[in-house]
């Protein structure tokens, strides 16, 4: 890199304090601008995973303001009523890229650009800069939009493998390095034609301060009964097991289903709901027409709150709408591992959160035509107290896959290629 810092462009929809990847694009500018780079962000206002203004500023207008070190540009982005409905979703997608391009920075602002994907029209945007300035586009993604869209029911599969696929890819190419978040997701990249030779792999990882959240009771916990003791009591021995889901509720997820299928199963557990999302209203009005005491559905906590969900979860529930293929991995994985809690995941096994749990023995993995697996989870194997304990000690071995430390210097060591990338253009162009 040059002796001057490196100065970095990140495009990206939602940013902090928009939850979910709002959460982790931010503290990946915070991890940047502690290692010494200029970091400027454009993004949306908050309105992620409300679907709605939240800060009762989206419009017309650009605000910029400093936040913990770097600049942060906001744009008005068209929010959906219905966020399920195609036509929204394009004109959403549409209104940002649109947003964006009122501000076209010069050459001489930036190294290098960092746009995030699943939103296209911030990969539009990102193409349309570099072809305007010649600053080279690092891509990363972390969800492939068309066929999420296909997979959450947006659009139809041949729609969505077509069309929306062929815009996608066509922008996607004419970004100059690419990397993405799971090794199923990076495959699907490099079988893109017109990619390039190498897709990197560079895996989330869990953001700071939910980390110290995680940390602090994980420690108070093995303090009490180290790893390998189970802490044993009449109390524990009696409760109904305890299950915990806490996200996004969308099309990709299809909870909604899973509760309906676990609402049929005679066995006694708790399933703690924290949730917001697309379809949570869905989820509301089945919940409130079933009236089973064993749901229990609750607004998102803060995140000292989903640590002491987590450490008082026996199990943390992931739901995967089925035909989602590679693209996309759930984020939620992360936390739930770090604090030791074993996944109940129901999704297509031969997919990325699959993959990943089966092949590094996370937790529980069944599909969903497999009906009978669910009873069989519920009544025996949650008995199986070695393997249980097995499953939490392969939960924390995987965690550390995904520190951040680790995130940061890979996403530097990125950077630094990227802007070599930039300069061999200039002295080509010299």
């Amino acid at each position: 890199m040059n002796s001057s810092p490196p100065r970095i462009l990140i495009v990206v929809n939602v940013f902090r304090p928009d939850l979910g990847g709002g959460v982790l694009f931010a503290d990946l500018c915070d991890g940047l601008r502690e290692s010494g780079c200029e970091v400027f962000v454009k993004c949306a206002y908050p309105y992620y995973p409300q679907w709605a203004d939240v800060s009762g500023k989206n419009g017309i207008r650009i605000s910029t303001q400093k936040s913990d070190g770097y600049s942060v540009e906001r744009h008005g982005i068209y929010i959906p009523s219905n966020p399920n409905s195609l036509a929204q979703r394009l004109i959403y997608e549409a209104s940002f890229f649109l947003s964006l391009a009122r501000r076209i920075p010069r050459r001489k602002d930036f190294d290098a650009i960092l746009v995030f994907s699943p939103l296209i029209g911030s990969v539009g945007y990102a193409a349309l800069v570099s072809a305007f300035t010649g600053i080279p586009v690092w891509l990363n993604v972390q969800d492939l939009s068309a066929q999420a869209a296909s997979a959450g029911g947006i659009a139809g599969k041949i729609f969505g493998t077509s069309i929306l696929e062929r815009i996608q890819n066509g922008l996607f190419r004419r970004c100059h390095y690419w990397s993405s978040i799971s090794e199923p997701m990076v495959s699907t990249l490099q079988s893109i034609k017109g990619a390039p030779k190498t897709v990197h792999l560079i895996p989330n990882w869990l953001h700071a301060s939910l980390s110290v959240e995680i940390d602090t009771l994980k420690a108070r916990r093995f303090e009490q009964a180290p790893l390998g003791e189970p802490k044993t009591n009449v109390d524990t021995i009696l409760r109904p097991l305890q299950l915990l889901y806490s996200g996004n509720v969308g099309g990709k997820q299809d909870l909604l289903e899973f509760c309906k299928k676990l609402h049929e199963s005679k066995s006694a557990f708790v399933l703690r709901i924290q949730a917001a999302g697309a379809r949570l209203s869905e989820l509301k009005k089945w919940h409130t027409s079933v009236s089973d005491p064993r749901f229990e559905l609750l607004d998102l906590s803060d995140e000292a709150g989903l640590a002491r969900a987590l450490e008082n979860a026996d199990f943390y529930v992931i739901t995967e709408k089925s035909g989602a293929g590679n693209s996309f991995i759930p984020s939620k994985l992360i936390p739930c591992i770090s604090s030791g809690t074993p996944i109940f995941a129901i999704c297509d096994v031969d997919g990325p959160l699959g993959q990943e749990i089966t092949h590094h023995d996370l937790g529980y993995c069944m599909g969903w035509n497999a009906p009978d697996k669910l009873e069989h989870f519920l009544s025996q194997v949650v008995q199986d107290e070695e393997r249980v304990l097995l499953w939490k000690t392969n939960t924390l071995k995987r965690a550390a896959f995904y520190n951040r430390a680790s995130g940061i210097s890979r996403c530097l060591a990125a950077l630094n290629d990227v802007i070599t990338i930039g300069h061999g253009h200039r002295s080509t162009d010299a």
